[in-house]
């Protein structure tokens, strides 16, 4: 498994249910989504070690897009019926193969994704049919941490995550010397 972890050039994830708990609140008309902070860092941490990200959601929510462009994920297809048509035309405008893709998932509606990427990864709370036919399920639910679980795995199998963590780490060094008092680590 590590050697089909370390040839993964994109991650591909699901919104509702992956990067969130699967829960929808509306206010005033507005789709409001809950993020986990470990899922953020960890996107973070993947682009910057290279790992290209895309979010595949079958919904469409300003949410999200607010979401990815504070992390810097370029790739969100919104709207996605047919997630396997969102993994081919990822893989196409990256130039990778179908098994240098890893997909994260929770729900049936991800198993013809499931059916394109190289490595599939459920959630740990996903349905039954999505855990029997992943590569990999995680320890942590959506929405607690499971993203950031799979992009320690993949970071850690190709031999980036020190790297990573030390960019990151230099990076908050390099913004605390250019500011004074306690809002430099806020």
């Amino acid at each position: 498994m590590k050697d089909k972890l370390a040839n993964i050039k994109l991650l591909a994830m699901d919104v509702d249910g992956t990067l969130t708990e699967g829960e929808m609140i509306f206010l005033d008309g507005q789709q409001l989504k809950i993020f986990n902070v470990y899922d953020g860092l960890g996107t973070r941490l993947a682009i910057n070690a290279g790992l290209k990200i895309a979010w595949v959601t079958g919904n469409a929510s300003k949410a999200v897009l607010d979401r990815a462009d504070s992390l810097g994920v370029t790739e969100v297809y919104q709207g996605a019926r047919y997630k396997s048509d969102a993994i081919d035309a990822l893989a196409a405008r990256h130039g990778v193969s179908l098994d240098e893709i890893a997909y994260i998932g929770d729900d049936l509606n991800d198993l013809p994704a499931f059916d394109r990427a190289g490595l599939c990864i459920a959630v740990a709370n996903a349905v039954d049919e999505i855990k029997a036919r992943a590569d990999i399920v995680t320890q942590r639910g959506g929405g607690h941490g499971a993203v950031r679980e799979v992009i320690e795995l993949i970071l850690k199998s190709r031999g980036d995550w020190d790297a990573a963590v030390e960019a990151f780490l230099s990076e908050l060094r390099r913004e605390q010397d250019g500011k004074a008092g306690p809002e430099a680590v806020a």
